[in-house]
């Protein structure tokens, strides 16, 4: 490791100073952990503000572990967002170089590659967009800003490729270093996901670098929307101000361990919304539960049914059928709420059943209702929920769009679903509505998309 360090400390930066003059701790607690290859956490997992250094920081790690670490004809690889990305990730390589009398002749920088003489290894840098990044044997990856990769599957598809492509190489190591972005973004579950494994080192650096200029980042304050002002400059992961719920909100809501069996004398209902192909149908059972010192009672998710249909085998309404039939039946008799779209034939068959079904007919004003109601319970942490990844992912991408005055819709981020958060909203609409309470509240203090 210390050759590598002494590589990376020797590299000129465009002020003309050394790395290792100019690195704060956290770069240099970061470079340490990355660059010990008898480190037992092979994958590292950093986030710093904008300004933070993080291209030229990958860059130069890149550089240290393909000239003293690399095997003979190794492979490193360099990820970014798109070209434009990519290119600064190979301009920071080709400015060490230009820069650094010690590099000379010891790389060589050509068009997205960069070949070092004495391992013969490569940097192949590369934007997200690949797909031959399945084939990849990769000893050393960096992913440049993976919080700004766009939410598309294909760079999702692409960041799978290369963090398999690595995990099945003996000795392969991967560094992310991004600023931290929205909850809803993809990336977030992976970092969720790695703050719980032991094979990845999570560091993240709060706030702004210390090299920058406080008039400057006043200015910024000053002028961006608070969530972009706390991911960029703070590096918070920060929901947008169209979004349904904070992360904080949504943490504070799950309060439960797992579904809940029927009690007694609790009068439940079923949302159902219903979805052949493309969508899901999902079925959310619920009920409210009074709390002591709250003026608004509590609505508790007691169970979630999803179904799952494509265009070759859309969802089997009679599957759907029978299991309201029976979760009904189980749950104190309980009633139906449904959005009528693709369902009318299904509640007419449960009406002849017995089971007490009403529609919620979706109009302008209408949706407008399930989102305040749903607002105001995550808002309130008046919305009780177990830890379930796919429906705190549709929270997480809710969006609320203003599509007259003063009527609002819920929406979703392209390539998103909203199936399991409609199906919730169609419960808590109607357990609201029969609790006498009132949550039809204004939003002066929200912003919403147009």
């Amino acid at each position: 490791m210390s050759a590598a360090l002494d590589v990376l400390s020797a590299l000129v930066l465009e002020d003309d100073r050394r790395w290792g003059q100019a690195a704060a701790d956290f770069q240099w607690e970061d470079a340490k952990a990355v660059l010990d290859r008898e480190s037992q956490t092979p994958n590292h997992f950093l986030t710093r503000a904008r300004g933070g250094s993080k291209t030229s920081d990958l860059a130069g790690m890149a550089i240290a572990v393909g000239l003293t670490q690399a095997p003979e004809h190794g492979r490193l690889y360099g990820l970014a967002a798109a070209r434009d990305q990519a290119a600064l990730l190979l301009d920071s390589v080709a400015g060490f170089y230009s820069r650094t009398p010690e590099l000379q002749g010891a790389l060589t920088v050509r068009e997205h590659k960069v070949y070092f003489h004495r391992t013969k290894a490569m940097l192949n840098i590369l934007p997200a967009d690949q797909a031959t990044l399945w084939g990849l044997r990769p000893y050393f990856v960096v992913v440049d800003e993976i919080g700004q990769w766009h939410t598309t599957p294909p760079p999702q598809r692409c960041y799978e490729a290369v963090s398999t492509a690595a995990a099945k190489m003996r000795n392969s190591r991967m560094v992310l270093l991004t600023t931290a972005s929205d909850p809803a973004h993809w990336s977030y579950r992976v970092i969720q996901a790695a703050r719980e494994d032991p094979l990845w080192r999570v560091h993240e650096v709060g706030g702004a670098p210390p090299w920058m200029d406080d008039v400057r980042l006043q200015g910024e304050r000053r002028r961006l929307p608070e969530s972009s002002f706390r991911r960029l400059f703070l590096n918070e992961w920060a929901a947008g101000e169209d979004r349904l719920a904070t992360e904080e909100d949504l943490m504070a809501c799950i309060t439960l361990d797992g579904y809940l069996p029927p009690a007694p004398g609790k009068r439940y209902v079923i949302g159902l919304d219903v979805g052949l192909t493309a969508d899901a149908t999902v079925a959310c059972v619920c009920h409210a539960e009074r709390v002591e010192g709250r003026e608004h009672p509590t609505v508790v998710l007691d169970h979630m049914q999803v179904w799952h249909g494509s265009l070759k085998q859309p969802v089997q309404l009679q599957q759907v059928e029978d299991w309201v039939e029976a979760a009904a039946a189980r749950y104190n008799r309980a009633s139906v709420r449904f959005d009528p779209y693709q369902a009318v034939h299904l509640a007419q068959r449960l009406k002849r059943k017995g089971l007490h079904v009403s529609e919620f007919v979706f109009s302008a004003s209408s949706v407008g209702k399930l989102a305040n109601v749903l607002l105001q319970l995550i808002r309130e942490h008046a919305l009780a929920i177990s830890e379930e990844p796919e429906l705190l992912d549709e929270i997480r991408n809710v969006r609320l769009k203003e599509s007259s005055p003063n009527v609002y819709r819920i929406d979703h981020d392209r390539f998103q679903h909203d199936d399991r958060v409609i199906a919730l909203a169609l419960a808590a609409n109607w357990l609201t509505e029969r609790s006498g309470s009132s949550r039809a509240r204004t939003y002066s203090s929200f912003k919403v998309a147009s």
